[in-house]
């Protein structure tokens, strides 16, 4: 049966009118079949967060995503809610919902963000971060072996260094499934469908000797990208104790839109 060219297809709506979606291939993990990679479900999240009681005259500027158990390639149920109004500044949250092992639903990720009112500022605009190579300079590159799997063979990646070279690595990516079948995808939608890359783009250990799962994702977003291409600029601390932490920097072709950070779970393979 051919895979729908999304990460997510519309299932109708839940028993309390929440909105459902099936998750594809296009979503799976590297670190296992039955679970979906961390960037389809954050955009998914994002997605939800920008509709939420939406106003064009806000946007979003930070989004914190917490994994709260591994995300089934299946059924998901979304639900979002605005937490805190307000004129300037409001909280929006978002979860995800599916069935657990015991056929309970449960929530497997939270999103919330905060949308700021926005108002001018092109005069004063201004990045502190560095701007990275131009996709041209990228190299063409299919992810295969242990790094194989249906998320990473749906993006399409255009690298500026090697995996696990010395200092941040880089890279170029642009998905090739829209996220919801029928929909095409925002600038949000899409930064977030490739952000959470970043803690595998700057990891330092071999795959094949060590698992490096990330538990969640902070970006803050002070420039809405244009454009299909996303730059990942990232680099893995880890410390003494199995925990590592990834940060880097997001970018559009036109430079720096924000930066990212993730906590991660790191783990010798048996």
């Amino acid at each position: 049966m051919t895979v729908p060219n999304a990460f997510f297809v519309p299932a109708g709506v839940g028993s309390e009118g929440h909105e459902r979606v099936t998750a594809t291939e296009h979503t799976v993990s590297l670190w296992a079949p039955t679970m979906q990679h961390g960037a389809p479900p954050s955009a998914l999240l994002v997605r939800a967060l920008e509709r939420v009681d939406a106003r064009e005259d806000t946007r979003i500027s930070r989004v914190a995503v917490d994994i709260l158990g591994p995300v089934p390639v299946g059924d998901i149920e979304i639900r979002s809610w605005t937490e805190r109004p307000g004129a300037n500044i409001e909280l929006v949250v978002a979860e995800l919902w599916a069935d657990g092992t015991s056929g309970t639903a449960r929530a497997v990720a939270r999103g919330s963000a905060w949308r700021m009112r926005t108002t001018p500022t092109d005069d004063v605009a201004h990045s502190g971060d560095p701007v990275m190579r131009p996709v041209s300079d990228g190299v063409e590159y299919t992810f295969g072996g242990t790094w194989s799997s249906g998320y990473l063979d749906a993006v399409e990646f255009r690298t500026l260094t090697g995996l696990g070279e010395p200092g941040p690595g880089q890279v170029w990516a642009r998905p090739r499934p829209v996220l919801v079948q029928g929909e095409s995808m925002t600038p949000l939608e899409r930064l977030f469908s490739i952000a959470d890359i970043a803690n595998g783009i700057g990891a330092k250990l071999p795959i094949d000797e060590w698992t490096f799962l990330n538990t969640d994702l902070t970006v803050h977003v002070f420039r809405v990208p244009q454009g299909d291409w996303i730059g990942v600029s990232a680099e893995t601390s880890t410390g003494p104790d199995g925990i590592a932490m990834c940060a880097g920097t997001l970018s559009d072709e036109r430079g720096p839109v924000g930066r990212i950070a993730q906590t991660v779970l790191v783990r010798r393979r048996s």
